[in-house]
């Protein structure tokens, strides 16, 4: 046998000192070395420790260096300071077990960062580390870890699917060490342009003999089209035949894959397609072992042995199997269902399968055995409802039909985000309504400006906050977010508000303005301003260091949490020098510059020393807010006031701005120059006068920031609070809202909540008992900002107003849009009703009349409306019983409200008529009756008519009209099955007037209808006659008469009832001997009758309609020829200018002469004429014309045939005139007949006058 030799090296010995350390006394900030030398078995480990703390060469790099080389183990100290070092010795053997006290301190170097990969590529993540000691043998325990899963370091072949968080872990004895970072995977150059990026995940779920749900998740999307679905492939274990599983692309993230063989193995991959063609398939595929189902048993004996049964030796011999249990749908998707059973038990030895039954129980797998407890249903339509059975199946038959299941339709599910992001790249949004199925979420972005986005992960990310890396420092970016899950992408989200990468958390910047503010002679007070910048975090620490002025060694004063210091066991009459360092969690900032050097003398002036800390609020284009704190030394007396002096930044020349001191810390500087720069000091005044000025401020500049608000005053809707809110135009993560009142720090006080809502701070005011002293200026401040803040001040009227609002919520009514009201319905029902601005479906109500509550009930119908805000009662028969007072009552949650109507004396008399009238007028119209009463209208040719419109009517129903109770029998009968009726009333006038009835009547009952054509009426009837003639109206016309002149209007129709004006000169012209008026139902016309000179002139008619005046003019005032040549025509026409009677009688067998005087230049013709017919010179009638003066007609022996009417005409060229003379021839011994004058002339005499005259147009 083999005997391993064993040395005297290997003999474990205790660790032991050889040359152990050694005081030494050195000068300080000379460097040191510290050697020792030790033995042991194994090598002993070195540890170094100061003031019985180790010395970490990390934690102050540059000061320590440890080494050890060949058994020396030596300390270099860098700078020394006074210190105590002691060494202790630690011994590890090797091959001991880990529970060997052995220590290691591992320290992470260069840890691996947020690495960016290519899908098919390669990349490894090193992370260099420091281990003390260094121990080849013995190297400390190494985990790596990706999203909680144990992964590879090295990748040589990435996927998406290695896209997440991986982490390395360190464990030693004296805990772990942890080191995380993201690796990103993005899509490699797709095969065909546009197409979308491989599916990732693709995983197998329920797995049976024949059947396996394939699930996956779906690439992200950003400028490639939308996926329209996948195809699923499977292949065979040992084959490289790719078989595709489904016929058309499934658009969700899952599919059931059927027909499988038992007991072979597979593997699945998934392609994603949308209309630029189809992805590269998935990961390496998922593969599936082979499933063998398996029917036994285990019985436990006495709990260590385990018998095996086979279920059929179990079962017996069974032919007919039972069937299936607990058949339900296990899946819902948008293209098919899964049904899923459990096998029936007996089933028997035979082999079983089974058949599926929808709807009417028609077979649905026809031409597939299906020999797992699984199905899917491809062919569901869409909003129809299913039900599903299954029979089992073996050689020996079918089994009974199992029970069905419940009735199911294919749905859709959706996710959308919304995002919430806060002032870094650290972006965060809302989870989706519907959480069920969601496998995480895609992030994408764009840079502010561009239109093209790109992904920030490229696999679904579980959570709903991210930190987005690979961005540029200083660009401005936006976000949106879309949720995954089996059924694809959501819409995405609206766009995140704009944000800008911002430098990573950093040290402070330096304190600065350091002051002193008392000195006692032992111990001086000195105070400083806070530093600029804090790095992103909170200021959690002051150092303060001291040194005299006349060396350059600083010491430590102590740590301080606050900007002030109070520096004991200083030497008087000495100077000193102060440096402060500000820290946070970074670190240790920039020290400060020394201070000047400041003597330590005791203050023993009458006047105080100086305020200090001046800062800025409020700082706006022309105004800012100063303040400062008290002085620490107030002299001989307590402070009084403060005066303020300001100058422009550069300048010395410092003006006070105030001239009597205030007594308050702060105040408002007014006037500034936008964009100019300020330094400003303080001096403190007591009654001994003004003391030591501050140190000067800080320049500012006046101007705002920008998107600043301010501070608003309100009233919380809910809760009735008055409140101050400010929305911050600037905030990070470290900012807090302080308040204060008059400048001073709100603490904590019941009457004052505050709360802070995203970047928005409220400060809610409780008032108890309001009074004076709740008033004042109230100012809030934003830390780690640039300044934002603001101020408002609250004002006594302005809380009087909030209070009153606080009031009205605090104790709600039901704002009501309109009071109670009635109104009168038809059959002559009245609803009471009033309408709130708004009502819940809680609300409740009731109705009281006169002191008495109203139900819903007979004779009342009581309802409201949620979506109006109507509440009603409506009563059926309204009479003398219902006058009174209505009064509606409403609580709606918290809020009343009650609103009356008094309905008594002649308002109620009006309604009660009102509603008998809507009652008879319900009675009337159940049988024929007029939907429109009588009306008129005017037709374009002056026709009136009068029309009505009827209703409910019939073929049997009569239609009459009737004037003053005559009947009128209208050319065209009415036809009542047309729905109007009309009865026209051609050349309109006056003695049209009375009234009309039209009357319709049946079995049913009868309703008449009646206007009155008279008054108003009649004068509405003439203007619309008016307005339509006045249209029409042509130009005045000229025309040459016997008697004158006359200027004629025509239109389409004229009565004398038209309110026609005829003006001459613009005077109005009356009817009279010289001026005549008058006209026929085609035209108006006046005759002027021997005209003169003194006619000449301008004429003018008028015809008003009641709202218009249309008006023609005609010009005689003699400037132009035309009218010279009418007045001529007139003056030089031919006519008879004396000589015969109007009538003769005479006896027959006489002789008739009939003589005339004529006159005309040039002379005129003379024609006879005998009832219109012209008359021929004979023996028994001589036409004579002598000289041309004198016109005869002798008739010889005249007999009764003579008898007639005899006309004379003279004309010329300019005219002529007609005299007419009757003649009546009687017998001897008969009376002188009578003669009638005034006959009415014949067509020829119209003719022949008409042909004298002449006619023309100006």
């Amino acid at each position: 046998m083999y005997k391993k030799h064993v040395s005297l090296d290997d003999i474990g010995k205790m660790p032991d000192f050889l040359v152990a350390l050694r005081p030494h006394t050195v000068w300080e900030k000379t460097p040191v070395k510290l050697f020792c030398t030790v033995h042991g078995s194994p090598m002993p480990i070195v540890k170094w420790y100061k003031g019985g703390v180790p010395v970490d060469p990390l934690s102050a790099p540059g000061k320590y260096k440890i080494e050890n080389k060949y058994g020396v183990h030596s300390l270099i100290i860098i700078f020394l300071v006074e210190s105590v070092l002691q060494l202790d010795l630690f011994c590890a053997v090797p091959h001991l077990t880990a529970s060997h006290a052995s220590k290691l301190e591992v320290s992470l170097l260069d840890h691996f960062p947020v690495s960016f990969g290519v899908e098919g590529g390669s990349i490894s993540l090193v992370c260099n580390m420091v281990v003390v000691p260094d121990l080849p043998n013995l190297p400390p325990l190494v985990h790596w870890y990706r999203d909680g899963g144990a992964a590879r370091l090295t990748l040589p072949s990435l996927a998406k699917d290695d896209e997440g968080l991986y982490t390395l872990r360190v464990f030693t004895k004296e805990g772990t060490v942890d080191h995380s970072a993201y690796l990103f995977v993005s899509d490699a150059a797709p095969s065909i342009a546009g197409a979308p990026g491989a599916p990732m995940s693709v995983k197998a779920y329920d797995v049976n003999s024949d059947f396996v749900l394939v699930a996956w998740k779906p690439p992200n999307v950003v400028n490639e089209a939308a996926i329209s679905g996948y195809f699923v492939d499977r292949c065979e274990s040992g084959s490289d035949t790719w078989v595709q599983c489904n016929d058309s692309p499934v658009k969700v993230c899952k599919y059931p894959v059927q027909g499988l063989k038992l007991g072979h193995s597979y593997h699945f991959r998934v392609r994603a397609v949308n209309s630029a063609g189809i992805s590269r398939p998935s990961r390496n595929p998922t593969k599936l072992p082979p499933s063998t189902p398996r029917r036994t048993r285990v019985i436990k004996i006495h709990g260590n042995y385990d018998i095996v049964i086979k279920d059929d030796e179990l079962e017996g011999y069974v032919t007919l199997p039972e069937p299936p249990t607990e058949v339900h749908v296990s899946e819902v998707c948008r293209s098919y269902v899964v049904l899923s059973w459990t096998p029936p038990k007996p089933r028997g030895r035979a082999p079983l399968w089974y058949s599926i039954e929808k709807v009417s129980w028609q077979r649905i797998n026809t031409a597939v055995q299906i020999c797992s407890p699984r199905f899917a249903v491809f062919d569901i339509e869409e909003g129809q409802r299913y039900q599903f059975r299954v029979c089992s199946v073996n050689l020996h038959g079918p089994s009974e039909a199992s029970q069905p299941t419940q009735p199911v339709q294919k749905v859709d599910m959706d996710g959308r985000c919304h995002q919430k992001h806060q002032s870094s790249v650290f972006v965060q949004w809302d989870s989706p309504k519907h959480l069920k199925n969601l496998m995480g979420y895609y992030i994408d972005g764009r840079v502010v400006g561009s239109k093209e986005w790109f992904p920030c992960n490229h696999k679904p990310f579980k959570h709903n906050r991210f930190v987005v890396h690979g961005l540029v420092p200083g660009e401005t970016y936006v976000f949106r977010v879309q949720a995954v899950n089996v059924f694809g992408l959501s819409e995405e989200s609206q766009e995140s508000s704009p944000i800008t990468v911002e430098p990573a958390l950093s040290t402070p910047s330096a304190p600065f303005g350091i002051t002193m503010l008392s000195c006692d002679g032992s111990s001086m007070t000195v105070a400083w301003s806070k530093p600029k910048t804090c790095g992103g975090s909170k200021i959690n620490a002051y150092y303060l260091d001291k040194r005299n002025a006349d060396t350059l060694a600083w010491k430590e004063v102590n740590l301080q949490g606050s900007p002030r210091e109070s520096v004991e066991k200083l030497t008087e009459g000495t100077f000193y020098e102060f440096k402060v360092t500000a820290a946070n969690m970074a670190g240790v900032g920039v020290p400060s510059a020394p201070s000047v050097p400041m003597k330590c003398d005791a203050w023993t002036m009458d006047t105080p020393g100086p305020p200090y800390d001046l800062g800025f609020s409020e700082v706006r284009s022309h105004s800012l807010v100063l303040l400062w704190k008290a002085p620490v030394y107030a002299g001989a007396s307590a402070v009084s006031g403060y005066i303020v002096e300001m100058a422009k930044k550069g300048s010395k020349d410092f003006v006070a701005l105030n001239e009597e001191a205030v007594s308050h810390r702060y105040m408002q500087v007014s006037g500034l120059e936008e964009g100019q720069s300020y330094v400003f000091k303080v001096r403190a005044v007591n009654n001994s006068g003004p003391g030591k000025g501050s140190l000067v401020s800080e320049p500012v500049c006046a101007k705002a920031l920008p998107g600043t608000q301010e501070i608003m005053a309100g009233v919380d809707d809910e809760t009735g609070d008055v409140f101050l809110s400010l929305e911050a135009c600037e905030i990070s993560e470290t900012s807090k809202f302080v308040w204060s009142k008059n400048y001073s720090p709100i603490g904590e006080c019941p009457r004052f909540k505050k709360h802070t809502r995203n970047c928005i701070s409220i400060l809610l005011l409780t008032f108890t008992n309001p009074d004076k002293d709740d008033l004042g200026r109230y100012s809030v401040a934003v830390t780690d900002t640039d300044g934002v803040s603001s101020s408002h001040t609250l004002t006594e009227d302005a809380l009087n107003t909030m209070l009153e609002l606080s009031y009205a919520i605090r104790h709600p009514v039901v704002p009501l849009k309109h009071g109670l009201n009635y109104e009168i319905l038809e059959k002559g029902h009245v609803r009471f009703w009033l309408q709130a601005v708004k009502l819940s479906s809680a609300v409740s109500y009731r109705f009281i009349v006169n002191d008495k509550e109203v139900t819903s009930g007979e004779g009342h119908k009581i309802s409201h409306d949620v979506a109006t805000g109507v509440i009603q009662m409506t009563v059926e028969s309204f009479t003398r019983a219902n006058e009174g007072t209505y009064t509606v009552q409403i609580t709606d949650g918290k809020a009343k409200a009650q609103s009356s109507l008094v309905l008594v004396g002649d308002v109620f008399k009006a309604a009660l008529k009102e509603a008998e009238f809507q009652r008879k007028e319900h009675i009337r119209k159940q049988g024929p009756h007029f939907s429109e009463y009588l009306y008129f209208t005017v037709t374009e040719d002056c026709t009136v008519l009068l029309n009505c419109k009827v209703a409910n009517v019939k073929k049997e129903t009569s239609f009459h009209w009737y004037k003053e109770d005559d009947e009128i029998v209208p050319e065209t009968p009415p036809n009542v099955t047309s729905g109007a009726c009309s009865l026209p009333i051609p050349n309109f006038s006056r003695k049209e007037q009375g009234v009309f009835k039209a009357m319709l009547s049946d079995d049913r009952g009868k309703d008449t209808s009646a206007i009155d054509i008279s008054g108003q009426v009649f004068d509405e009837i003439i203007n619309a006659l008016a307005q339509v003639a006045g249209a029409s109206a042509s130009d005045l016309v000229l025309q040459c008469t016997p008697e004158g002149i006359r200027l004629q209007c025509y239109m389409k129709y004229y009565t004398e009832e038209m309110k026609t004006v005829w003006k001459h000169k613009s005077s109005k012209i009356a009817s009279s001997e010289k001026m005549r008026i008058g006209g026929t139902s085609e035209m108006a016309w006046m005759q002027i009758c021997d005209p003169s000179d003194k006619e000449k002139g301008s004429y003018t008619i008028e015809i008003s309609d009641g709202v218009q005046t249309h008006s023609r003019t005609f010009d005689l005032s003699g400037q132009g020829t035309a009218v010279h040549s009418v007045f001529d025509r007139f003056f030089n026409r031919g006519r008879v200018v004396g000589g015969l009677p109007d009538v003769v009688t005479i006896m027959e067998h006489k002789s008739l002469s009939l003589t005339c005087t004529v006159w005309g230049d040039p002379t005129p013709e003379v024609t006879w004429f005998k009832n219109e017919q012209e008359v021929a010179s004979t023996e028994h009638t001589k036409v004579m014309f002598d000289g041309g003066k004198f016109a005869s007609l002798v008739i010889n022996q005249v007999t009764p045939e003579d008898s007639g009417k005899y006309s004379i005409n003279v004309r010329n060229k300019y005219g002529g005139e007609f005299v007419e003379i009757t003649v009546s021839v009687y017998r001897h011994g008969e009376s002188i007949p009578e003669t009638k004058l005034g006959q009415a002339k014949s067509a020829a005499a119209t003719r022949a006058k008409s042909s004298m005259s002449v006619e023309f147009d100006v």
